[in-house]
C-alpha cells in the first residue's frame, strides 16, 4: 500500500472564539488556554456531508494523478452521515466513480485510522488497486450550542487520501487498533427514543438522537494514558522507535492532549503536527485534514515516516505508522 494523494475541504462559514462568546458564556482566552482552538468551520443548512467529502476526494484524486473512474473502493469514515443508511454511495455518485464499491465505517474520532487499516487489507490481498479513503464529519449538526463545555470544541470538515497498490514496497509499516465499550458513557451521541403504541400490546421506540455529551476529564485521562501506549505498540510492530519518526500526527482534539502525548513519547513539538487552532475537533476528518494541509505546505516530504493516532468515542483508539508517498 502507498498513499498517492491527499485532499481536504471545509464548509464556507468560520466561527471564531469571539463569535462563540455571543452564543454562550465564554471568551477567546478561556477557549484558547484550555483547548488551543481559535476558530472552527460550520456547515450551513444547504451544505451536506457528501458534498464536503466529495470536494476533499476530488483534490486527493487530482494529487494522485488518477481519475474517479479508476477508483475501486470508496471507504467513508464518519459518525454524521447525511443518511443513516450511509453516505459513501452518495459520494460515489457525486464523483462519478461508477466502478467503485462504497460503504461507511463508524469509529468516531478513530475512524480515519480504522479506515486506513481496513483499506490496506483490501489492497494487500489484491482485491482492489485504488482505494479512496475519506474521513468526514459535520459535528455542528449534533452539538448542543447551549453547552459551553462542548460547543467550543467541535468543527466540520473532510479529508481524503488515495491509497494504491505498490508491489515494490508497503508504506503501512505497522498498526494497532483498540476498543473498550465499558467507557462508552464518557463520550457519546446516543439514541433518544419515545414509546409509540402500535397495537394494544405492541409499542415501538421512535425518536432521534441526543446532542454530543462528554466527560472531558475522563477523555483527557484516557487519551494521555492510552495513545502513547498504542503508538508504542504500532512502532514495535513496525520495528521502529519514536526517534525514527519524522512526524507525530494525532487526532486534533485538544492541544493539551497532543502536547502530553508528544512529551510521553519524547517527540519534540516541532515534529508534532497541529492545525487544531484553525479547525477545532473535526472527528474522523482531523487526521487527513491536517495531513493534507502539511503535505501541501511541503513540510512532509516523500518517504517521511508518520506516526498517526486517533482516539475518541466508543471508546476507540488506534495508531498507524506509515510513510508518505508512493
Amino acid at each position: 500500500m502507498a498513499i498517492a494523494g491527499s485532499g481536504s475541504a471545509t464548509p464556507k462559514v468560520a466561527l471564531d472564539n469571539q463569535d462563540l462568546s455571543q452564543i454562550v458564556e465564554t471568551s477567546d482566552e478561556w477557549i484558547r488556554t484550555r483547548t488551543g482552538i481559535q476558530q472552527r468551520y460550520v456547515a450551513s443548512p444547504e451544505e451536506s456531508l457528501a458534498g464536503v467529502a466529495a470536494q476533499a476526494a476530488e483534490r486527493a484524486i487530482a494529487m494522485a494523478e488518477t481519475t474517479s473512474a479508476e477508483i475501486d473502493l470508496i471507504l467513508l469514515a464518519t459518525s454524521t452521515p447525511d443518511d443513516l443508511f450511509g453516505s459513501a454511495s452518495q459520494i460515489q455518485s457525486l464523483l462519478g466513480a461508477s466502478r467503485a464499491v462504497a460503504f461507511d465505517l463508524t469509529a468516531a474520532c478513530s475512524g480515519f485510522i480504522f479506515g486506513l487499516v481496513t483499506a490496506s487489507q483490501f489492497i494487500r490481498t489484491g482485491v482492489y488497486q485504488n482505494v479512496l479513503l475519506i474521513g468526514a464529519d459535520l459535528l455542528s449538526r449534533w452539538t448542543d450550542w447551549s453547552d459551553r463545555r462542548t460547543c467550543v470544541l467541535f468543527g466540520d470538515g473532510a479529508g481524503a487520501v488515495v491509497l494504491q497498490a505498490n508491489p515494490e514496497r508497503d508504506r503501512l509499516l505497522g498498526f494497532e487498533l483498540c476498543s473498550d465499550g465499558t467507557h462508552n458513557q464518557s463520550l457519546n451521541l446516543t439514541y433518544q427514543g419515545k414509546s409509540q403504541p402500535l397495537l394494544k400490546d405492541v409499542s415501538i421506540s421512535h425518536g432521534s438522537y441526543y446532542p454530543i455529551t462528554m466527560n472531558g476529564k475522563e477523555v483527557y485521562r484516557f487519551a494521555v494514558a492510552k495513545v502513547p501506549e498504542v503508538i508504542s505498540k504500532a512502532l514495535f510492530r513496525a520495528q521502529l522507535t519514536a526517534e525514527q519518526v519524522d512526524w507525530l500526527l494525532l487526532h486534533q482534539a485538544n492541544q493539551r492532549i497532543m502536547d502530553a502525548v508528544a512529551q510521553r513519547l519524547n517527540i519534540s513539538s516541532d515534529r508534532a503536527i497541529s492545525n487544531l487552532a484553525k479547525y477545532g475537533n473535526t472527528s474522523a476528518a482531523s487526521i487527513p485534514l491536517a495531513l493534507d494541509e502539511t503535505v501541501r505546505q511541503e513540510t512532509i516530504q516523500p518517504g517521511d515516516i508518520i506516526a498517526a493516532s486517533g482516539f475518541g468515542a466508543g471508546l476507540t483508539w488506534g495508531a498507524a505508522i506509515f510513510q508518505w508517498g508512493r
